[in-house]
């Protein structure tokens, strides 16, 4: 199992029907700050004088410069900064109006320090400390804030090889307003926030999800620019965006992307298969039996990528009450079993029942 989902990261092309794409709004919005500054050094030591001083990025650090220099707010690359092996910091100064506890999420790769007012709470700089410099990685922690006022954020990065990437964000208690925020409410039919997305391969496949096994429900074309309506991390490799293709609305990898314009006020999307954990469109009599013909894992969405929740052992029975599709084929299964709910592959389960009577999610 594990050789052949290495493998899924290529497949693009399968066109099928809509299904059902339902978009749930975050419980939190999620900030990106504004108005912050930053320095550049052409070591990951962030020593002597920087290369590049005082590079605005007004509207937050939410960077996927892959394999490529750093660059600007403006996606123009740094001059005279190599692709590997420097490193970069940030500060800001941000309004903290409400008193409570704030969430922040750090996605970095490679290494990452976050300091508050001074302190540092995210120490995952050096190589040595963090335990996979060459992955895309998150680290959390919660602020507690006891006055309301202005708060000093500083962000240490550094890029040793292949991709870098580097997000910031926080949500604040009651999920209210305050520097750069996403909206938070109904939103149906969001209208486009970001300039658009360039697609930088032949084609791409467009799912009902931001998952590598959520249904597909077409495929955009190449070199051209569609609006961004939402973003989503909950694979953590690279982010997955909700894009507009005409009368089609679904989510397309931004690792074969390049989005344009403010992505960092795009809304950030962090529950959009609530829906699915909770199933309520189950018809009373359903009861689709599948039994494993391995060891399998147990994830928590339709994806490698997400967090491992058990392993079901070979030949134990699970009740399938939802899956996806790709090429007219089962894809991913969603199953209860024992007292838990998650996604196991399909192709390794012998089924037992009529499986079109369960739901395409």
């Amino acid at each position: 199992m594990k050789r052949f989902f290495l493998g899924l990261g290529g497949m693009l092309l399968v066109v099928l029907m809509l299904g059902a794409l339902v978009v749930q709004t975050p419980t939190q919005a999620q900030i990106t700050g504004t108005g912050w500054i930053g320095n550049f050094y052409n070591n990951t030591a962030l020593t002597g004088a920087p290369l590049a001083a005082n590079i605005s990025y007004p509207n937050g650090l939410y960077f996927n410069w892959g394999a490529t220099p750093p660059k600007d707010s403006t996606g123009i690359v740094i001059p005279g900064m190599p692709a590997d092996n420097f490193s970069a910091v940030f500060t800001s100064t941000q309004q903290f109006t409400t008193v409570g506890t704030y969430s922040f999420t750090v996605f970095a790769n490679d290494g990452v320090r976050l300091y508050i007012d001074n302190q540092i709470v995210i120490d995952q700089f050096n190589q040595f400390n963090n335990p996979n410099p060459n992955a895309y990685q998150t680290f959390t922690y919660s602020y507690n804030r006891v006055v309301a006022g202005a708060v000093t954020l500083k962000v240490e990065f550094v890029e040793f090889l292949n991709d870098a990437n580097l997000v910031v964000q926080w949500s604040q208690p009651g999920g209210g307003g305050g520097g750069q925020t996403t909206p938070i409410g109904p939103t149906p039919t969001p209208a486009p926030i970001a300039t658009g997305t360039v697609i930088t391969v032949n084609g791409l496949a467009l799912r009902t999800g931001p998952y590598l096994g959520a249904s597909m429900v077409g495929v955009i074309r190449p070199q051209k620019v569609y609006p961004i309506l939402e973003k989503n991390f909950d694979e953590g490799l690279f982010p997955w965006y909700k894009i507009q293709d005409g009368d089609r609305v679904g989510w397309a990898s931004g690792r074969y992307l390049i989005a344009t314009g403010n992505i960092a006020a795009i809304p950030s999307t962090t529950t959009i298969f609530d829906r699915i954990d909770n199933p309520t469109d189950l018809p009373p009599a359903l009861n689709i039996i599948g039994y494993t013909r391995s060891v399998m894992n147990l994830r928590r969405r339709p994806s490698e990528r997400t967090q491992l929740l058990n392993q079901i052992p070979w030949g134990d029975g699970v009740q399938i009450i939802g899956r996806t599709v790709q090429g007219n084929k089962n894809f991913w299964l969603q199953v209860r079993w024992k007292d838990q709910t998650g996604w196991i592959y399909a192709p390794y389960v012998t089924i037992e029942g009529l499986i079109e009577a369960v739901p395409i999610r």
